[in-house]
């Protein structure tokens, strides 16, 4: 077989497999392949088409990444856990809270020192693994 041949197969699984990740990294990888692979099929020798490939590689994932960083910045605030209700299971020592969210304990901490326990509280905001409780029942977004 040719070798544009084999470059073309490897670009069909890199494609494949990024359709199972969804990171558009190995969409970059196959787009790059592909390319190595009309050089060889335009008779470029393999020095050539290794250097096109692996540029385009680069090339696509440094664009790659400036692109998601700058994506990143507009969508980490838009929770749509924020305003929801929660069951407090027990309150901490250091006043923190235990509480009970879809279908899940989770870690909290009250938004302010004066956040009633007793009260029905929800969720202010979502810092990593944990939850910002708040007795005012906020809009959600």
């Amino acid at each position: 077989m040719e070798n544009y041949i084999y470059w073309f197969l490897l670009a069909l699984v890199l494609a494949g497999l990024e359709m199972v990740t969804g990171t558009f990294y190995l969409l970059v990888l196959a787009i790059a392949v592909a390319l190595g692979g009309a050089a060889a099929l335009l008779g470029a020798g393999l020095a050539w088409q290794l250097v096109l490939s692996a540029l385009t590689g680069i090339a696509g994932t440094i664009f790659l990444r400036r692109w998601k960083s700058t994506q990143t910045g507009e969508t980490s605030n838009a929770s749509l856990d924020i305003g929801l209700p929660v069951k407090v299971i027990t309150w901490n020592d250091n006043g923190t809270a235990r509480v009970f969210y879809r279908g899940a304990e989770w870690d909290a901490e009250p938004e302010s020192a004066d956040t009633p326990h007793e009260a029905t509280l929800y969720i202010a905001e979502v810092r990593g693994s944990g939850l910002v409780l708040t007795h005012r029942k906020l809009q959600q977004q």
